[in-house]
């Protein structure tokens, strides 16, 4: 990137605003050239009216994104700005995981046969209470 009066891809010059549309600024430039600011060039943030920006006579720098074979000139203020400052977010901190202590096969299998014998016993329960309990006689 050079400064100075070159035109060229890259390159960073001063300008005059000279007109300023809904979609952009015009740029004089030096060797009696113009440029177009896109409005989506011209400043970090969102861009809703051109105007809260720039004004036409301000002087401005620009850096030369592209030419064209038809020689347009298409510029940018926005990439010689400073970056948008990052969000802060709080600090990042890993989740604290609670481990259970550590179950043996035999232990899990002592716990299942305790709460299949739990379910037995109350499904008995049930089911004898609406027979009638019991030694019951049937018929």
């Amino acid at each position: 990137m050079t400064t100075g009066s070159a035109i060229a891809v890259g390159s960073i010059l001063e300008g005059t605003i000279t007109g300023i549309t809904n979609f952009g600024a015009f740029v004089q430039l030096p060797e009696n050239k113009v440029g177009l600011v896109h409005i989506s060039e011209v400043a970090n943030e969102y861009v809703k009216d051109i105007k809260d920006f720039i004004k036409e006579k301000d002087t401005v720098k620009v850096k030369v994104l592209t030419i064209d074979a038809n020689g347009k000139i298409s510029l940018s203020i926005r990439q010689l700005q400073a970056p948008p400052p990052r969000p802060v977010f709080r600090e990042e901190r890993r989740p604290v995981v609670h481990r259970a202590p550590e179950v043996t096969f035999e232990d899990k299998i002592a716990k299942f046969m305790k709460d299949s014998d739990e379910k037995i016993s109350e499904v008995r329960r049930n089911t004898d209470s609406k027979r009638g309990g019991r030694g019951a006689r049937r018929s």
